[in-house]
């Protein structure tokens, strides 16, 4: 068996992923009559929309199949989100990577998949809508093409979940998609008993961006500071722009020195964008680092507030150290 890659853009295709809040939810008949449809076009026993997270596949929707999930490292879909067409194997049985997977030799004892992977905007590939047999079958032109269109339906209704917690210009979260997750992370740490900081993030002097370069550079540098977040926090952490130039960021089972390390790290990173070439202007920010306790009992939109003020007064203090 040869396990799947991990593609190149792991880090935010799982932050993507996760923002969408479809792991672990109930059906939805947005989802169930594409797969109920695509089992009755191909004649297929199994068929499923598939979401490959960070250590299994989990099925938002499936027909003929009961389990809910299945380890990534031998999924099928696992391969299949590395392609940009359909991956199609007509006889698992005689592909090298697939003919002793657990899968295969043991139930549901796949012998044909079809995968076309999902993607959204920004490009990331959520998972597959996906064609299992227990018979060896083929599969033509004209089927894979039936398939993508199955399956650009299904990236449809996924993108207009996107829309409602992705902010559409950096690909990170947006304020409802932060509030979200932030309020499901806070939740573990107090039951694990973990700390957690939230960060507060605004853009110093912004604005004379926006006037003097035009709101293209303005643009540019917002895609530019959400970058950085993305590259330099863990993969764990929750970040978004909450507002015009106001970034945040959850960070579960980190304490205040964990916190001021990974801000050691952003500000290297952002003096690194600010020397890198000449646009004219350095982007500086400001920023807001509450520690939270597990005790604690405030609420997601309360620690915001909080964090908030402390940006402000950060912010303060280097308008009056510059005079």
């Amino acid at each position: 068996m040869i396990e799947p890659q991990i593609p190149e853009d792991e880090k935010e295709r799982l932050e993507t992923l996760r923002t969408l809040q479809l792991l672990d939810t109930e059906p939805e008949e947005r989802f169930d009559r594409l797969t109920r449809l695509a089992k009755r076009i191909f004649g297929v026993p199994i068929s499923l929309v598939t979401l490959v997270d960070g250590d299994r596949q989990w099925f938002k929707s499936r027909q003929g199949l009961d389990t809910t999930e299945t380890p990534r490292n031998i999924s099928f879909c696992g391969h299949a989100i590395l392609r940009e067409d359909a991956l199609v194997v007509e006889n698992a049985l005689e592909d090298d990577r697939f003919f002793d997977n657990p899968l295969v030799v043991d139930d549901p004892n796949i012998r044909f998949y079809a995968g076309h992977p999902l993607t959204v905007s920004q490009g990331g590939k959520m998972g597959t809508l996906c064609l299992l047999d227990i018979e060896p079958r083929e599969f033509n032109e004209e089927d894979r093409q039936l398939l993508k269109d199955l399956a650009a339906m299904a990236e449809r209704e996924i993108s207009a979940l996107q829309l409602a917690s992705l902010d559409e210009l950096t690909g990170v979260s947006n304020r409802r998609g932060f509030m979200v997750l932030a309020r499901h992370s806070l939740a573990i740490c107090r039951r694990l008993e973990k700390p957690s900081v939230v960060l507060m993030f605004d853009l110093d002097d912004f604005k004379p961006i926006n006037d003097r370069f035009g709101h293209a550079e303005g643009d540019r540098a917002l895609i530019a500071f959400a970058a950085i977040m993305r590259d330099v926090f863990r993969e764990s952490d929750v970040s978004a722009r909450t507002g015009g130039d106001e970034f945040m960021a959850f960070m579960g089972d980190c304490d205040e020195n964990g916190a001021e390390e990974i801000l050691g790290r952003f500000e290297e990173s952002m003096n690194h964008y600010n020397t890198t070439e000449n646009r004219g202007y350095n982007l500086g920010y400001s920023v807001g680092c509450l520690p939270v306790c597990p005790d604690d009992k405030y609420s997601i939109e309360e620690l915001m507030e909080r964090a908030d003020r402390l940006m402000y007064e950060n912010k303060e203090n280097k308008r009056d150290r510059q005079g």
